[in-house]
Parts: structure tokens; C-alpha cells; sequence
């Protein structure tokens, strides 16, 4: 009778465990990186919904984004302009000048000289939601490096690899689908009252459609991590330097400016991601496959630098409660 209600207790935890499992981003999204590395099948069939998945998480976090969000003329400028610095005079300076010292092989430098070029990544907005950053700093300071983007990513192609292949075009339909097009249908959601009806399960779509963005990229370039794993090392070295060791420069650096920590940590994600879809998808349409590496292994350190984050963000929170 005992070993009955033990067996019964134990299966009631299992089932707790699993519900919290699949509910939590982390888990989600670590265990997206490793089955994509492990098994691409599925990989090929789940990359139409990419975009659709990113379109839905950033109409769910415009949704929690207050009016106000955008603030003053003068706010929209001072923050777009800090968008602009860190995505290009911070972030995008630091990947040139490292793959400029570490990398010999041309299609390599091509692939680290898109990921300079491109604007930061659209998911700076839903991460800065979730890491409880300051989503004005991330809504604007995305906004305006993506509309510099437009004359700053041409000439940086054109002056270091002599191509015009990253048009004004690009960047403005990746502007219209992925934060426009958002932003109003968040608006429509919130003005027909829809909005309150999706609050309860926010959480949860935007997690599983993280697991599927993971997924699908992780695996879609499953063959660059498995057959010559020893050549990647200067470009895992660069990613890892571009994300966890900028990130860390970034903040002690807003720390000395006295920065408030949820301004720090939109800063940070501006100075630390990049659209990797879009630089990705630009080497493999006008170089090669190895021009593609540096943005495919640079997802993957996003991926654990943003777990990382929001470890951190938690044991923080944590601290501060038990002061």
C-alpha cells in the first residue's frame, strides 16, 4: 500500500517536473540547440515558419510595451542614436577588427564582414522584455540602427568586400515584416480588447516559438558543426568574444557611467546581437556555405549568452530579495 501512494506521489512530481520544463524558456531553448545538433530531420520542413515565429513573439512583446514607449522626439533620438553606436561603432568595429587578426580564409572574412554590416537582431525587443530591460531603449534603439542601417550596411559591404549585395531594399522589408507589421497588429490586439485574452498565454507561445527559431537554425547548419569542427575554432573564439566578452565590457562600462541596470541590459543586447538570419541568408545567396559559418555559429552563442543572461537576471533578482 505504501509502495502504491510512493509510486503515485513520485508520478504526480514527474508530471510537475515536465509541466515546468516545458513552460521554461531556458530549458526550451537549450534543448532546441542540442537536438538541432544532434538530429537535423525536421530542420528543413520548419524553416518557413522562422519568420512567422519571430513576427509572433514581437507582436506579443509590443503587446506588454506601453504607449509611451516611444517617449519624445528627443528621447527617440538620443535612443536611436545609442542603437546606432552599439550596433555599429561598438559591435560592428569589434567584428572587423578581430576577424581582420584572427581569419585568413576569404569566405570566412566575408561571412564576419555581413555580420558587421547587418543590424542588430529584432529579438533585442522581446529579450529586453524578458530580461525586464528598458523596452523604450530597445523599441527606438533598434528602430534607428535599422533605419541607419539603410545607408551604414551598403557601404560597409561595398568598402570591405566591394559587393553591393546588402541593399536598402533588404533591410527595409525585414523593417516592414518583422517590426511594423508587429508593432500595428499589437496595436489592433490591444484596441479590440483580443490583447487580454492572449496575457495568460503569452509566456508560453513565446517560448515554443523560440524552441522553433532554435531548432530549425541549429539544425538547418547541423553539417557546419559536425564535419570539420577543428576549423571552426577562430570563429568560435570571435563569437564567443562578440557576445560574452563584449557583453561583459559593455556592462562594466555602463556601470562606471552609472546606467540604470534595465538600460544596461537593453544596451548590452544592442551591442551584443545581430540580425544572423539576414547575414546568413545574404552569404549563402551571393558567396558560399563558409561564408554562412560565422553567422551560424554566432547563433548558437546567442543562444547561450542569452540563457546565461537570464540566469543571471534571476540570481539577481534573487539576491536583491534576500537584502
Amino acid at each position: 500500500m505504501h509502495h502504491l501512494h510512493f509510486s503515485h506521489a513520485f508520478g504526480e512530481l514527474t508530471i510537475i517536473k515536465v509541466k515546468v520544463w516545458v513552460r521554461d524558456r531556458n530549458f526550451l531553448m537549450l534543448s532546441a540547440l542540442v537536438l538541432g545538433l544532434l538530429w537535423d530531420g525536421a530542420a528543413s520542413y520548419a524553416e518557413s515558419l522562422i519568420f512567422p515565429a519571430l513576427a509572433v513573439i514581437m507582436t506579443i512583446a509590443v503587446m506588454g510595451i506601453r504607449k509611451d514607449a516611444l517617449g519624445s522626439p528627443g528621447k527617440f533620438v538620443a535612443y536611436g542614436s545609442a542603437g546606432i553606436a552599439m550596433t555599429y561603432a561598438v559591435h560592428g568595429s569589434f567584428l572587423l577588427a578581430l576577424s581582420h587578426l584572427f581569419i585568413q580564409d576569404h569566405a570566412l572574412w566575408s561571412g564576419f564582414v555581413l555580420l558587421a554590416a547587418v543590424p542588430p537582431a529584432v529579438a533585442v525587443i522581446p529579450f529586453a522584455v524578458f530580461l525586464k530591460g528598458n523596452t523604450s531603449v530597445a523599441l527606438m534603439g533598434t528602430v534607428g540602427a535599422y533605419l541607419s542601417a539603410l545607408l551604414i550596411a551598403p557601404v560597409v559591404v561595398l568598402i570591405f568586400l566591394g559587393a553591393t549585395v546588402l541593399s536598402p531594399t533588404k533591410i527595409l522589408i525585414v523593417i516592414a515584416e518583422l517590426i511594423v507589421l508587429p508593432v500595428l497588429l499589437a496595436r489592433l490586439l490591444t484596441w479590440t480588447g483580443t490583447a487580454r485574452f492572449l496575457t495568460p498565454i503569452r509566456g508560453d507561445v513565446t517560448n515554443w516559438s523560440f524552441f522553433i527559431i532554435t531548432y530549425t537554425i541549429v539544425g538547418l547548419n547541423q553539417k557546419v558543426f559536425t564535419s570539420q569542427p577543428l576549423s571552426l575554432i577562430p570563429v568560435v573564439l570571435i563569437s564567443f568574444a562578440a557576445t560574452f566578452l563584449l557583453g561583459w565590457v559593455i556592462e562594466f562600462s555602463a556601470r562606471r557611467l552609472r546606467l540604470n541596470w534595465d538600460t544596461t541590459v537593453s544596451i548590452v543586447l544592442l551591442g551584443t546581437l545581430k540580425n544572423y538570419g539576414l547575414s546568413g541568408g545574404l552569404a549563402l545567396s551571393f558567396f558560399d556555405q563558409r561564408a554562412a559559418i560565422p553567422s551560424t555559429v554566432s547563433v548558437v552563442f546567442m543562444i547561450l549568452y542569452i540563457i546565461w543572461l537570464d540566469f543571471r537576471h534571476k540570481g539577481m533578482g534573487t539576491a536583491r530579495m534576500s537584502d
